[in-house]
């Protein structure tokens, strides 16, 4: 038994006439009488009893339009559900970011994909640049916003966009010589303890600092900006960080540009090239939507239903 049958049973149900049922469908009188005839006769009893002004289903027809009205509402359930996840409006999408990301470009770029994509189930995970690699390749996330591109064993099978760039700046303490000055240069950063995030946790941002922290008087290790902010607020050192960390501002630390400048890693979104996952692509296409600048970088990497806004 078909699909389409079970919709011819229903549609001489709800007209009780054979001849406007089959002008709804679209097709003969004739043509449909068969396709009825052969559904009773594969149930082996009648559905349908002739009256002077058209039809009345039986008891048994009754019943089997019942269960076929329910059959067809599943499927059609089935198929808008369907094509809603190839459009990546729902399944899931798990998240590995570090925390910078956090002060500027997530906020924004999360609410307008989670007002765009209600029915995606977001995960998201506080992630080092260092673990964020490994989770992609591992499979444990499904995208990763990190400083720099990750690196590694196996890092070829990534794909890696940069979504932002930062300079560095230093924090100090509100009573630290630096707090009155309107920028240090690096060899006065050298002549102080600083605070700088491990290199496994943050390798290419480590890389960028190297020619700070091999002649600096001594480096305290702090995973996240937080954390740097906090020990710069105890007086512990001046924390090495990017400039987005204004936004974390406290009354007993002072943020001091560097001069000249130093770029750090930009913000790198990473993913694995060979996931086609429909919600991956939708948030691409939200990101090209909010990051303007990146927008060329991102279109070519997404499917072609997502690049128009998904």
């Amino acid at each position: 038994m078909e699909l389409r049958q079970l919709r011819y049973v229903v549609a001489v149900v709800e007209h009780r006439h054979f001849r406007r049922a089959a002008q709804s469908l679209g097709m003969t009188q004739p043509s449909l009488s068969r396709q009825v005839g052969a559904v009773e006769r594969e149930l082996g009893t009648r559905l349908f009893e002739r009256t002077a002004r058209g039809v009345e289903p039986t008891a048994a027809g009754e019943v089997f339009a019942a269960h076929a009205r329910r059959v067809l509402e599943q499927v059609e359930a089935g198929a808008t559900e369907a094509r809603r996840a190839a459009r990546g409006q729902t399944g899931s999408l798990r998240l590995g970011f570090v925390g910078s990301a956090l002060l500027e470009l997530l906020p924004s770029l999360l609410a307008r994909f989670r007002s765009s994509h209600p029915g995606v189930n977001l995960e998201c995970r506080e992630l080092s640049t260092g673990q964020s690699g490994a989770a992609l390749l591992a499979g444990d996330i499904d995208l990763a916003i990190c400083r720099g591109a990750p690196t590694g064993e196996r890092a070829e099978r990534l794909t890696a966009v940069p979504v932002s760039g930062d300079h560095l700046v230093a924090v100090c303490h509100r009573g630290h010589p630096f707090a009155g000055q309107p920028s240090v240069s690096l060899d006065q950063l050298r002549t102080q303890p600083l605070i700088a995030t491990p290199a496994a946790d943050e390798p290419a941002t480590v890389r960028a600092l190297r020619p700070l922290l091999d002649h600096a008087r001594g480096v305290v290790h702090a995973r996240d900006v937080h954390t740097a902010i906090g020990l710069a607020a105890c007086g512990i050192g001046v924390g090495l960080l990017p400039s987005c960390a204004r936004r974390l501002s406290r009354p007993e630390t002072v943020v001091v540009e560097v001069d000249p400048p130093l770029r750090l890693p930009d913000l790198t979104m990473a993913f694995r090239t060979a996931d086609n996952s429909p919600a991956l692509g939708a948030f691409l296409s939200v990101t090209s939507a909010h990051c303007s600048g990146i927008a060329h970088r991102l279109t070519r990497l997404m499917p072609t239903e997502h690049q128009n806004g998904g």
